[in-house]
């Protein structure tokens, strides 16, 4: 199965270090979930982020509820942290999330997700659906994380 790579980044005039913060505080996860993947952590809060650390949480895409359990492979606060899929529908997610010093002080997240689909080859027939879907969670997640933090920094 291809390994697919989608890509997405937004900036925020806001110092890296308070983005950061936010990232790694796994309770946000859920604020910045589409309502309608009622996701759900099942692991007890908080989560101490770090190498190793293990997050499992419940979503449902498209009516049908799974399982998924991510692992924090790298952290390098406030510069980026790497989770993997250990457990759920992909055969392979990898999502790296990288914070950057934008101009006038603000900061530029970058989110990078390599993945390859189950079930070959029937996964790859549902690339082009499944792209759409990924593209439609990702822009919510980050008009919500616009939404929060700027909202957050007023007085």
């Amino acid at each position: 199965m291809p390994e697919h790579t989608l890509k997405f980044n937004l900036t925020l005039a806001l110092p890296r270090q308070t983005i950061f913060d936010f990232f790694a505080d796994a309770a946000n996860l859920g604020a910045i979930t589409p309502p309608e993947l009622d996701f759900a952590i099942l692991s007890s809060l908080p989560i101490t982020m770090g190498p190793g650390a293990i997050i499992s949480y419940r979503l449902k895409l498209f009516g049908f509820p799974f399982n998924w359990k991510s692992k924090i492979t790298a952290w390098a606060p406030p510069d980026y942290f790497i989770d993997e899929q250990v457990e759920g529908p992909y055969r392979q997610w990898i999502h790296r999330h990288t914070f950057s010093d934008g101009p006038n002080n603000s900061t530029v997240i970058d989110d990078e997700v390599r993945f390859r689909l189950p079930i070959a080859p029937l996964g790859e027939a549902a690339y082009p659906m499944v792209r759409k879907q990924l593209e439609r969670i990702f822009l919510y997640r980050q008009e919500t994380i616009k939404s929060l933090l700027l909202k957050s920094k007023l007085p």
